[in-house]
């Protein structure tokens, strides 16, 4: 019997014509932009596990806010699949903030920081901004190079990103 998923969440928050990122400042993904979110909880749902993780990582809370995407990504030599969760926020309140774990940053949607982000971001993150539903497997050797890719876009075309 394999090893259980390790369950994640990621929120965007997106407006119009920007994307809120935040810089990681420790832990996995340090020194990465990405979008908020991390571990569900005992007894939370994955929503409210990424509704939680936004208030956490950037003080907002969210008020509209949707699942679009899961990825599983799988790192050689680690035995446990993460399938992350990607949500889209519409809708928040709250002041915007740095905490320990993130500096937040509103970029355009035509200079996102790819050179600075997780490889798989530039193959999913178009279908993302597209609108579209997608669900995916990512393999990662080590934490830069990208050994199998397959994504596929729920609502229009199937897309594939092997290298």
């Amino acid at each position: 019997m394999g090893v259980p998923n390790k369950v994640l969440t990621l929120v965007l928050i997106r407006e119009e014509y920007r994307i809120l990122l935040g810089m990681k400042k420790r832990g996995f993904g340090v020194n990465r932009w990405n979008g908020f979110g991390g571990k569900v909880e005992a007894g939370e749902t994955i929503a409210q596990g990424a509704k939680r993780e936004v208030e956490e990582e950037c003080g907002l809370t969210l008020t509209e806010f949707e699942e679009v995407g899961r990825i599983d990504f799988e790192f050689v030599g680690e035995p446990q699949i993460l399938e992350v969760h990607i949500f889209r926020g519409d809708k928040y309140e709250g002041e915007l903030q740095e905490t320990e774990e993130m500096r937040p940053e509103w970029f355009a949607l035509d200079a996102i920081p790819f050179h600075s982000m997780w490889p798989d971001d530039a193959y999913w993150f178009p279908i993302f901004l597209r609108g579209s539903k997608f669900k995916g497997y990512i393999k990662f050797e080590g934490h830069d190079k990208i050994l199998d890719c397959s994504l596929e876009e729920l609502e229009t075309t199937d897309s594939n990103c092997v290298k």
